[in-house]
């Protein structure tokens, strides 16, 4: 049976910290728009208070989620556990991208190793938080909590280099939004 919470206690931010990855939901205002579902995971996730959260956000091949929040800040978050004990939740709220040299962004990055992909932070004003049973979501186990793929990219491009991949590939969403 699902439950409606009304803050992330003790008990579920420690669950939320169990989970290796998680899944951001987010979708533009029209209604022919490409709705975006984007696996996220690495130490880069918090939960900053009772109804907010936060991630540091990395340079990827699109730029779906950033471009979604701008226009209409509409977003879901996700969680399934893998382990024996199924379980999913589900964050409902508000997001809000920030940037280099933001108050958030400074927030956000200092709990987290620094890494040379990121590009922004993203904070969630959480309205709904919701779990479900997962008793469909199969038992697997987790080999490692970072492929390094991500990590050694940014670093064989360096500063430049990844400010010219976010040129080319981060400044507009499939759907012709504003990215970074």
């Amino acid at each position: 049976m699902a439950s409606v919470f009304a803050e992330i206690d003790e008990d579920l931010r420690a669950w939320i910290a169990a989970q290796p990855m998680w899944f951001v939901a987010t979708a533009p205002l029209a209604a022919d728009g490409l709705v975006n579902v984007s696996p996220r995971g690495t130490d880069s996730f918090s939960v900053l208070g009772p109804r907010r959260v936060g991630w540091v956000d990395f340079t990827g091949s699109g730029v779906e989620t950033i471009a979604h929040l701008q226009e209409n800040g509409r977003i879901c978050v996700m969680f399934a556990s893998v382990a024996r004990r199924p379980r999913i939740v589900r964050l409902h709220g508000r997001g809000e991208v920030h940037r280099p040299g933001s108050p958030a962004f400074a927030e956000v990055t200092a709990l987290h190793p620094p890494h040379p992909s990121t590009r922004a932070v993203v904070t969630v004003e959480v309205d709904r938080i919701s779990d479900a049973c997962g008793w469909g979501v199969p038992v697997m186990d987790v080999v490692s909590t970072e492929r390094g793929l991500l990590r050694a990219n940014a670093e064989k491009k360096g500063p430049e280099g990844m400010a010219a991949y976010r040129q080319e590939k981060n400044t507009e969403s499939l759907d012709g939004l504003p990215g970074l």
